[in-house]
């Protein structure tokens, strides 16, 4: 049974940074793609950033230059690191997973449980 567990959420000011992780079932070499996204309070669910193993990655405007997503083959697991935080990032943070093609909030084959971010003004 894959197994998406996301960890590292909490709540800061802005300003601040948070780093999320993800481990995982899934081996880097199970070439699935692997993608963050959140979901804040009366809101759809909306993406973050996406990667490959091989290093490409993706992000959404509202994050590129803040956040990072980046992998550990070894550890099978995932990161997202958040740098200089905004309210408006509050949201339940969650990893997906995805055999072919891009993650996508509304085409993904697994996602995790989530883990929620609150950052204060």
């Amino acid at each position: 049974q894959v197994q998406l567990v996301e960890s590292g959420g909490g709540s800061v000011q802005a300003g601040g940074s948070l780093r999320l992780s993800c481990t995982t079932s899934l081996r880097a070499s199970d070439n699935y793609a692997m993608a963050w996204f959140r979901q804040a309070p009366g809101k759809e669910l909306e993406f973050v950033a996406a990667m490959r193993w091989s290093g490409v990655s993706t992000y959404e405007d509202s994050v590129r230059g803040r956040f990072t997503i980046s992998g550990d083959s070894a550890k099978n697991t995932v990161y997202l690191q958040m740098n200089n935080l905004k309210p408006e990032d509050t949201a339940i943070y969650y990893c997906a997973a995805k055999l072919r093609g891009i993650a996508t909030p509304k085409l993904h084959d697994y996602r995790g449980p989530g883990t929620q971010v609150t950052v204060s003004s």
